[in-house]
């Protein structure tokens, strides 16, 4: 049989799995008949939302997130504060975060810039006031370790309030709803993550 690929815009507070020995929001309770087999490629943490990548090919993971390319994956963050020309720059360049108890990760330079208005333009968990300052930035990575976009905010002195991931190479988020599923073909699929 073959095998079947869909992008979900994973909504927030749900964990990026459809079985759980905890009492979570679960993938399988959205209203989607995924086939039997159907898995998460890699994952969003249960507060991030954005695009999240399933099929029932157990061998997609390793092309993906373990092979020898890497692939750009970019986020839309809204942080509390307005954002200085420094930070961006450092957060551009690379910065050094703990993950350990004596060790440290410093990460890759990376694309940043100010986006406003957001491609995101759907209803969060976080409600923004006039009276707090925020920005948005769009945020490219070709790494994804250690939960690494916040704790890189965290790093210059800004507090993620919202995370969103809105493309993997050129799969893109689109205008898909939180909770929406859409099936795509193996060749797209393939092509847009510049898979083979």
């Amino acid at each position: 049989m073959a095998h079947q690929y869909f992008i979900l815009n994973k909504p927030y507070n749900m964990v990026s799995q459809f079985k759980s020995s905890h009492a979570v929001r679960l993938l399988g309770d959205l209203d989607y008949p995924f086939p039997e087999g159907t898995h998460a490629i890699g994952r969003l943490d249960h507060h991030s939302e954005g695009l999240l990548l399933l099929t029932t090919n157990k061998a997609i993971t390793r092309l993906l997130f373990q092979g020898p390319k890497p692939h750009t994956r970019v986020y839309h963050v809204l942080v509390n504060n307005q954002v200085s020309p420094a930070q961006l720059t450092a957060l551009s360049h690379g910065v050094q975060f703990k993950i350990g108890a004596d060790t440290y990760h410093t990460t890759a330079p990376c694309e940043v810039s100010i986006v406003d208005p957001p491609l995101v333009q759907f209803p969060g968990a976080y409600i923004l006031s006039e009276r707090v300052p925020h920005t948005w930035l769009s945020i490219g990575l070709t790494e994804g370790k250690y939960h690494q976009v916040r704790k890189m905010l965290t790093a210059v002195g800004l507090k993620c309030k919202r995370l969103v991931r809105v493309s993997i190479e050129d799969l893109h988020l689109g205008d898909l709803p939180p909770g929406g599923v859409d099936s795509i073909t193996e060749n797209q699929f393939f092509e847009r993550l510049k898979l083979g």
